[in-house]
């Protein structure tokens, strides 16, 4: 009798333990700016992973745990991204879903892949994040500048058929290789056209003044904007282009016209063309019951409209 009395304490036992390890949360580390120009588009990505996290755990969590979200600022700043990352490594989180800026995803990749840790880029786009160099086993959902680089060629050849492009650069491995894309598939196209203007300027610039004068004087037909500063570069960008009365087309790289920059740009963004991969209450995603429960959520818990970035 006593016996079975010492077996079952010790089964009891051993069952109190393994609750208590099922019970605790998965750790969820997210790296975005959540400063600066793009901090409010990074504040929202942590509020949308907020929202999922809040749908997964009403419904039960991941097999009996809840997800606990852990937001870290990357400040858009490659170093700073590389703090964060070990900071989150320390705390011991499962998963760390970051990228908002490519530079910082480049610097970040090989120090969350030596911990082990899956790394999952949701926005940078730089076609360098998935060659294998930085983590061998990288993820990316958005789409990469290859992709889209064929997007805005053939709207730029065989809708536009511009003849005279110039090109506002963000000078980093995201807008470098977005205008490079563009380029390389006007190649593939066969298009004939002449680069009259090509500006460069850094991911923190908000007064392109001078970088406009330089490509309004070269009278263009199309201008193609690569700018990650949904906050703010991209909307100064859009509303300085109409107030010099830039000539010709304004065509946004893929993704960067969300909806804050239409909103902080105002009327000056009526007329700028630009493309992207997700729209709420565009099919097919209007009627996806999933996306239907996120949107609702979003909606319920932060008054938001989710965007692509979002999403």
């Amino acid at each position: 009798m006593k016996l079975i009395r010492r077996i079952g304490v010790a089964a009891l036992t051993a069952f109190g333990l393994a609750t208590a390890v099922q019970a605790q949360p998965v750790k969820v580390g997210v790296i975005f700016p959540l400063s600066g120009g793009a901090g409010p588009q990074g504040q929202l990505l942590v509020k949308s992973m907020q929202t999922m996290a809040t749908l997964i755990n009403e419904s039960g969590g991941v097999l009996g745990r809840q997800i606990q979200i852990e937001a870290r600022d990357d400040e858009s700043t490659p170093a700073v991204g590389v703090s964060r990352a070990n900071e989150l490594i320390s705390a011991g989180v499962s998963v760390i879903i970051e990228g908002w800026n490519s530079p910082v995803t480049l610097a970040m990749q090989p120090v969350i892949s030596r911990a082990g840790v899956l790394d999952i880029t949701a926005i940078s786009k730089a076609d360098p994040i998935l060659s294998g160099e930085g983590n061998p086993l990288a993820v990316r959902l958005n789409s990469s500048n290859s992709q889209d680089g064929a997007v805005i060629a053939n709207y730029l050849a065989n809708r536009l058929k511009a003849k005279r492009i110039a090109f506002m650069t963000q000078n980093d491995a995201y807008g470098n290789g977005a205008q490079a894309s563009i380029e390389g598939e006007l190649k593939k196209l066969n298009h004939a056209y002449e680069k009259v203007a090509e500006e460069k300027f850094p991911f923190t610039q908000a007064d392109f003044r001078i970088a406009i004068t330089n490509v309004r004087a070269a009278n263009p037909e199309v201008t193609v904007a690569i700018n990650a500063s949904e906050g703010l570069g991209m909307p100064a960008l859009i509303r300085q282009a109409r107030q010099a009365r830039l000539p010709g087309q304004l065509v946004a790289a893929v993704g960067a016209i969300a909806p804050r920059v239409i909103s902080v740009a105002g009327e000056a963004a009526n007329g700028v063309v630009g493309a992207d991969i997700y729209f709420p209450d565009v099919e097919p995603f209007a009627s996806n019951p999933a996306n239907k429960r996120f949107a609702a959520k979003m909606q319920e818990m932060h008054k938001q409209t989710p965007d692509k970035f979002m999403a």
